[in-house]
């Protein structure tokens, strides 16, 4: 009796000492899953971090400047002419004064004095002119780039003189030969013109401040003023009249900049891509 009542007691301890050992070994497999699941939370939580402070600074991008102020250039072209033709004389300013993102108030003030040997007549013709109009440009500039690619349309007025030098009558006949040149210094004065025209140019930023460009014009008569005797050869700031009403124009400039104040643009944000 003894012994079967130790023998139970014996396997009723052996059978405590195993479900302690089980009790810890869960209570440890419990631990070590409660500390990877937070481990992992943490992981999680950090990296929704980072994309937070990525995408705050993504937003908080400085915003681009944009300097608004004039535009004002001299007309090389006409400078070099007057160096190498020894029949003209002059000199032109232009200016563009920015009002908009994208729209330039354009202003041409010059100055020329002009020598034209027709085989008929032989001319001068001296006087100034103004152009007036606007220019838009058509060019995206990226972070701090500032060129133009424009296109515009302006309105000249031009007040003039015009010298008949000499002049040869018509022979339809010339069977002894042309008739000579009959000089004269016949002045008309007070003579003026009126022209629209289509501007495109280009306008690049070499240096801080300081731009070289091109425009080509297409140019159409409004009023023109005309001396009894004979047609004007040529109109300054129109250029040759030819025949009809239409001409053509060319300038090349040196300009710079004068900045009057500055405007911040916010930066434009993108919607993600859809995967």
């Amino acid at each position: 009796m003894k012994q079967s009542l130790k023998y139970s007691f014996s396997f009723c301890f052996l059978l405590s000492l195993l479900f302690v050992q089980a009790q810890e070994k869960t209570t440890t497999s419990t631990q070590q899953d409660v500390k990877i699941t937070e481990t992992k939370s943490t992981a999680t939580a950090k990296k929704n971090t980072e994309k937070k402070s990525k995408t705050v600074q993504t937003d908080t991008l400085k915003p681009k400047t944009d300097r608004y102020g004039l535009i004002v250039g001299v007309d090389i072209n006409k400078i070099a002419r007057s160096l190498y033709d020894s029949d003209y004389k002059g000199i032109a300013f232009t200016g563009d004064y920015r009002l908009t993102k994208k729209y330039y108030l354009y202003g041409e003030i010059g100055n020329e004095n002009v020598t034209i040997d027709d085989p008929q007549l032989n001319t001068t013709s001296k006087g100034s002119y103004l152009k007036v109009g606007f220019d838009y440009n058509g060019y995206t500039n990226w972070l701090d780039m500032e060129n133009m690619i424009t296109v515009g349309m302006r309105y000249g007025f031009s007040t003039f003189s015009e010298q008949l030098n000499s002049y040869e009558i018509y022979n339809p006949h010339p069977y002894f030969g042309q008739s000579p040149s009959i000089p004269s210094e016949e002045t008309y004065n007070g003579l003026t013109a009126s022209w629209a025209e289509v501007a495109a140019g280009i306008n690049v930023k070499v240096f801080n401040n300081i731009y070289v460009g091109f425009s080509l014009q297409l140019k159409m008569l409004v009023t023109n003023s005309e001396p009894g005797n004979f047609e004007n050869l040529y109109i300054p700031g129109f250029n040759r009249t030819y025949d009809g009403n239409f001409g053509a124009g060319f300038n090349y400039t040196v300009s710079y900049f004068i900045p009057i104040y500055k405007k911040k643009v916010a930066p434009t944000k993108t919607a993600p891509k859809k995967k």
